[in-house]
């Protein structure tokens, strides 16, 4: 892949890049892709997991995780990390 190809998924949204990946699926899955193009579509599949994973991750790395009281109330938040 294209340095330039590289930096288009880097600027790309978790919502774009998923889009992209799953019409890179979807053209993959019909067989109707020359060798060559499919191998390309391939490669960029790749990236665009690699992409969403990441942004999936750095998503997880903020959600917090809401601490109950002995009543059940919600008495304050935690990094997921801290559990």
């Amino acid at each position: 892949m294209t340095e330039e190809a590289a930096g288009s998924i880097e600027n790309l949204s978790f919502e774009q890049a998923l889009a992209e990946l799953e019409t890179i699926v979807r053209n993959l899955e019909q067989g109707n892709v020359p060798l060559e193009k499919s191998i390309e579509l391939y490669a960029r599949g790749e990236a665009l997991r690699e992409k969403c994973d990441g942004l999936l991750k750095a998503a997880e790395e903020k959600v917090e995780k809401i601490q109950m009281n002995t009543s059940g109330n919600a008495v304050g938040t935690e990094a997921l990390d801290d559990q």
